[in-house]
Formats: structure tokens, C-alpha cells, sequence
């Protein structure tokens, strides 16, 4: 297919393949025959196999790296397709990228190397500097695969951020969901969820340098509540420590926000929380007026009681309704009908008229549900007609986060735990639901 010394789009000749590729992506180091430079090229072919997500994830990479100007970055060179009959029977695409001599780190630890306080804070300085630029440039730039292998030690002894195959210009509008990317262990949750931000960067960098420090991934380190468990394999001035444990918080709100705020904590030699609510910087939210939702709270315990929302929903309960009186007439019908000439259907249209009522109800009283949580673990159930039912029980140290979630004109609560989803809500208010996820939140901080 493609072999050394071979010459592509009359200009760039191939030299030796580099790395471990997936199949249907080669990367090849290369000279540019017009300006007899040393030169990186990715291609991707264009198989029926290929998910069209990678196209758009190819075009994407290179469409945002030719928009970047920093020098610790592979600079941009050109873009092109390849017919089947130079690509060995099928079309190709190519991204030409500058050529950063030097190892990367996962080369670096394959090989045995080691790094000491003073390698960590230098890779996390000048990780946090490219971060800075990236981040804000306008839409912000998120790398979101910052990992031991795309970072290079250059043979000027600085370091690069390479591979941008998993690049995104971060959408204006937060809660947008991407194409999921990332690599296991680096990636925090939120990034798997679809809902990558500036500080997703940051933990993959706090997880790189727990790898750099231990020699070990950090997808085989133990973890506990969601958290890489690692100070107890290294020898570290403790800020270090607790400076990396804050940029790899499961949850983004406790993590930093920035890569200036990492930077300046990092130089301060101080770790600070990333808000202070008693600053007056976010206000606490209040109980909206004309709730119905009833929290009690103890040190030990939090009750949670949702009533049914079917009057709230009013399309819902206008479809309810005019459904039942279809059915109602039906079932009318069939008893006239077929009540003396069908006798056997007797059982059947009485079966009916109780599934109806049930729907009648559900539609227009709704489904009440009840949460409790307490210290250990929490239990979630649903209620109708007084029938309780959906019954489901979770252990507390494994929720990861509690989030709002839109869907039209649908407002949740999410509890999201290691293994599963909860959802709450569904005919709150949005102000119901912020107040509630904040409720909880408070709880579970001051529970732990």
C-alpha cells in the first residue's frame, strides 16, 4: 500500500511509518521535497469500515490546527486526498504536519525513565502555558486527549502538545453534546458524557503527570470516590500532592477552572478552593416560590418528596384525556355490542376498563416520587394511585455528580453514579431544578 522512499502528491516522500495506528490510519514521517524538510503526515482511509465520526474528527483536526500560531505546537502544512489508484485501491486523506524531533513520554517510560518533583513542574508549567493559549482563543480550542504519548520531550529540551485528532472548537453554548473521544484513565467523566469543557484539559494533565510520577497508567491505580489514589507511591513536596489531586477532581466544580488558575497555584505554591460561596461570588439558590416540592433534611439523612406534575403539563394532560375518552367510547361500544353476542370478551373489556382507569389516573394525577439518602447509600421511588413501584437503591460513595439536565421543554435532576443514571424531576420548573440539584449537592458536601 505504502512503502518506504514512495512519493505522494509528487512532493512528499515517505521515509518510515511511526507509532501504533488503528486500522485505516498510518502515520508517516517524511520529507517535503520542496523544501527538503522532515515533515509528519497522518492519513486516513476512506474504507466502507470507517465511521463517517471519523471523517468529521479528521477534517476537524485539521481545519482548527491550520487556525493555530504557537510555537510548541506541530504547525499546519497541507491537506489532501489520494485517488484509489496511489492509495492501494482506496481514497485516502492526508494532514502535513511540522516534525518536533524528540521521544515522547510514553516512549520516555516504556524505556525506563523516571521524573522527579522538578521533570513534573516543569511538563505541568509548559502543558499549562499551550493550555492557556488554546483555551482562549475564541471559540476555545480543548485538546481532550492530553496523554503521555502526545506530549514530546523536543530535542530542545522543551516540551509539545501533538496530536490533535481529538480536537474540538468548543461551542458558545454549554450542554452541547460532541462526538465522545478521549483515552481511558486520562479522560474524565464528563468528557465521556459528551460534555467536554476547559477543565476536562486539565484533569487528562493532572492524570499525565500522576503516570509520569508512578510509572503506572492511571487506569491501574487504585481509586476511591471516583479518585485516583496515588500519593502514597511517590515522594513529593506535599503541595505537589494536593496541587495534582485538585486538578484531577471527578467532580468539575471542584477542580480548576482555568489553566491560568492551575498555572498561578502552581507558582504561588498555594491550592485554593476554586469558589468560596461566603465571597458573595455565587449566591445560594432559594426555594422557588409556589414549589411543591417538600425536602426534609437532618445530618444524617435527606428527604425528598416530588408530587405528580400532570397539572403542569398541560399538552400532556389534554392528550391524556382526549385519549381516554377514545378509549372510554370504545370500551361503551364493545359492551353494547358485544356484551350478549361475546360473552367471552366480558373478562377481557373488564381487564380493559382497569388498565384505562390506571391510564387515567397516571395521565392526569402523574407519578409522585419519594428520594432518601442517607450516609451510606440512597433509594429512589416511584408512586401512582398509591401504588409504589421502580424501586431502586445506590451507594452513595459512588455518585460521581449531580447535574441539570434540558431536553425541550423537559427539566431534570440527574444523579449520576458510577454504573448508572438517576433522573428526577421531568414536570419541575428549571428554578426547581437548580434549587433541588443545589439541595442535594449541599447535603452529599456536608454529609461526607
Amino acid at each position: 500500500m505504502f512503502e518506504p522512499q514512495q512519493i505522494i502528491q509528487e512532493r512528499y516522500q515517505l521515509q518510515k511509518p511511526l507509532g501504533r495506528t488503528a486500522a485505516g490510519r498510518k502515520t508517516w514521517l517524511a520529507t517535503d521535497l520542496e523544501s527538503n524538510e522532515r515533515v509528519i503526515i497522518k492519513l486516513l482511509a476512506f474504507s466502507p469500515e470507517m465511521q463517517w465520526e471519523e471523517l468529521k474528527l479528521f477534517e476537524r483536526e485539521a481545519e482548527v490546527l491550520q487556525a493555530l500560531n504557537y510555537p510548541r505546537i506541530p504547525k499546519y502544512r497541507d491537506y489532501f486526498s489520494l485517488e484509489k489508484d496511489e492509495g492501494g485501491g482506496l481514497p485516502w486523506f492526508g494532514l502535513v504536519q511540522d516534525y518536533i524531533p524528540g521521544s515522547s513520554f510514553q516512549e520516555l517510560l516504556e524505556s525506563g525513565k523516571r521524573f522527579n518533583e522538578l521533570n513534573i513542574e516543569k511538563v505541568a508549567s509548559e502543558v499549562l502555558e499551550i493550555l492557556i493559549y488554546l483555551h482562549q482563543l475564541s471559540p476555545p480550542v480543548l485538546h481532550r486527549d492530553i496523554k503521555p504519548s502526545n506530549l514530546i520531550f523536543g530535542e530542545d529540551e522543551r516540551i509539545y502538545l501533538v496530536d490533535f485528532g481529538a480536537v474540538q472548537s468548543q461551542a458558545a453554548v454549554t450542554g452541547v453534546t460532541f462526538t465522545v473521544v478521549g483515552t481511558s484513565g486520562y479522560s474524565p467523566l464528563e468528557q465521556f458524557w459528551g460534555r467536554a469543557v476547559a477543565a476536562s484539559d486539565l484533569y487528562a494533565l493532572g492524570a499525565t503527570l500522576i503516570h509520569l510520577l508512578t510509572g503506572v497508567a492511571p487506569a491501574s491505580l487504585p481509586h476511591e470516590d471516583g479518585r485516583i489514589q496515588f500519593s502514597d507511591r511517590v515522594s513529593v513536596e506535599p503541595f505537589l500532592i494536593r496541587w495534582i489531586e485538585k486538578m484531577t477532581e471527578i467532580t468539575i466544580e471542584k477542580r480548576f477552572q482555568t489553566a491560568v488558575k492551575a498555572l498561578e497555584s502552581l507558582e504561588n505554591r498555594k491550592v485554593e478552593p476554586v469558589f468560596n460561596r461566603s465571597n458573595g461570588s455565587i449566591k445560594k439558590i432559594h426555594k422557588p416560590l409556589n414549589s411543591k416540592v417538600v425536602i426534609e433534611r437532618s445530618p444524617d439523612e435527606l428527604k425528598v418528596q416530588i408530587p405528580a406534575g400532570g397539572l403542569r403539563k398541560l399538552k400532556y394532560r389534554i392528550y391524556g384525556g382526549c385519549l381516554t375518552i377514545f378509549f372510554w367510547y370504545l370500551l361503551v361500544v364493545g359492551i353494547v355490542h358485544s356484551w350478549v353476542f361475546f360473552p367471552a370478551f366480558r373478562l377481557l373489556l373488564f381487564s380493559s376498563i382497569l388498565s384505562v382507569t390506571f391510564t387515567f389516573a397516571a395521565k392526569f394525577l402523574g407519578e409522585k416520587t419519594y428520594l432518601n439518602i442517607g450516609i451510606h447509600g440512597f433509594e429512589l421511588i416511584r408512586e401512582t394511585l398509591w401504588f409504589k413501584y421502580g424501586k431502586k437503591w445506590a451507594n452513595v460513595n459512588d455518585i460521581v455528580g449531580i447535574f441539570l439536565n434540558k431536553n425541550g421543554y423537559v427539566n431534570e435532576v440527574s444523579i449520576r453514579s458510577k454504573l448508572n443514571t438517576y433522573y428526577l424531576g421531568g414536570a419541575l420548573t428549571e428554578e426547581e431544578c437548580a434549587w433541588l440539584a443545589e439541595e442535594i449537592r449541599d447535603w452529599l458536601k456536608h454529609s461526607s
